[in-house]
């Protein structure tokens, strides 16, 4: 009697957990057509970085083989980039340069920014157009006379020719952060302007923390830049070593092991791109807000 009765359940209890796994399996493949696209581009983007990462690892006699996999693991190739090359040093320079250079975005193309969007005078109009037209040009067309105006200074050989612009305002960040500032309502600031707060303080006080995004997104792009900036540090460093950054001491390490040393390499590449992929994912939040914040109106 007690199996008549508990058999039935059994099969009902095999036919739910058999019914329960169809929509699931459905439920996972629909989702993989849904996003078949974005998951091609993501292996697109992720399979050199993994290539790059699994060389960094091999034997010296493996690296750019046929055979994809380490045999043996090699740790030891990371050790060996900062022995051979004195890359703390190199590593220094560019967090200077990146860092200095953020700094110096912030302090400058903010409050042009803040007047671009928000003040009205005279001219206002045509110094946008400038800015705009200081975005096209290349920097290979001004390069010449920078080069002349900086040795004449004597600060050719040094990181400063690559810093000291970027206190004086950036055309890109300057355009990006007026964008930022047109989202925020003007009542927001006439009310501060009513409660007796100063120009300053406005910018400050109000506009500033309703644009944290923004601010994140323009001095993110900023350190992206100079991090992986390659011809200003060959123009102005290219003759001294000590100053040089990550980017050119890379193509330099390339250079000099091209022909058999491929995993070191591919170990000193992953030293340059690690800080800022962690940079990255620790903004990444940020940066898509900031990047998102630039459409609502």
């Amino acid at each position: 009697m007690s199996v008549s009765t508990t058999w039935p359940a059994a099969r009902g209890a095999n036919r739910s957990r058999r019914a329960g796994g169809r929509p699931r399996r459905q439920g996972l493949l629909s989702w993989v057509a849904l996003h078949s696209l974005g998951l091609a581009l993501g292996l697109m983007f992720l399979l050199p970085f993994v290539f790059v990462l699994l060389t960094a690892f091999m034997s010296d006699q493996q690296a750019l083989t046929a055979t994809l996999w380490p045999r043996e693991w090699h740790p030891e190739n990371f050790a060996e980039v900062f022995t051979s090359a004195p890359m703390l040093r190199y590593l220094g320079n560019s967090l200077l340069y990146a860092v200095l250079a953020t700094a110096g975005m912030l302090l400058s193309s903010v409050p042009a920014a803040y007047a671009l969007a928000r003040l009205r005078w005279r001219g206002s109009n045509l110094a946008f157009l400038l800015v705009i037209a200081a975005m096209l040009l290349p920097p290979q067309v001004v390069a010449v006379p920078l080069y002349s105006l900086w040795a004449n200074n004597h600060l050719t050989g040094t990181l400063w020719p690559l810093i000291i612009p970027y206190f004086l305002g950036d055309a890109f960040s300057i355009f990006l952060l007026r964008q930022f500032f047109l989202t925020v309502p003007q009542d927001y600031l006439d009310a501060a302007r009513v409660d007796g707060c100063s120009e300053l303080s406005v910018l400050v006080r109000v506009l500033l923390p309703m644009v944290r995004p923004g601010l994140a997104a323009a001095s993110l792009f900023t350190f992206l830049y100079t991090w992986n900036d390659y011809f200003g540090p060959l123009l102005y460093t290219g003759e001294a070593q000590q100053s040089w950054t990550l980017s050119l001491a890379l193509a330099s390490f390339r250079g000099a092991h091209r022909d058999t040393q491929w995993n070191l390499t591919m170990a000193a590449t992953i030293v340059v791109m690690l800080p800022v992929i962690l940079l990255f994912l620790f903004a990444q939040k940020s940066f898509v807000r900031g990047i998102t914040f630039t459409g609502v109106k």
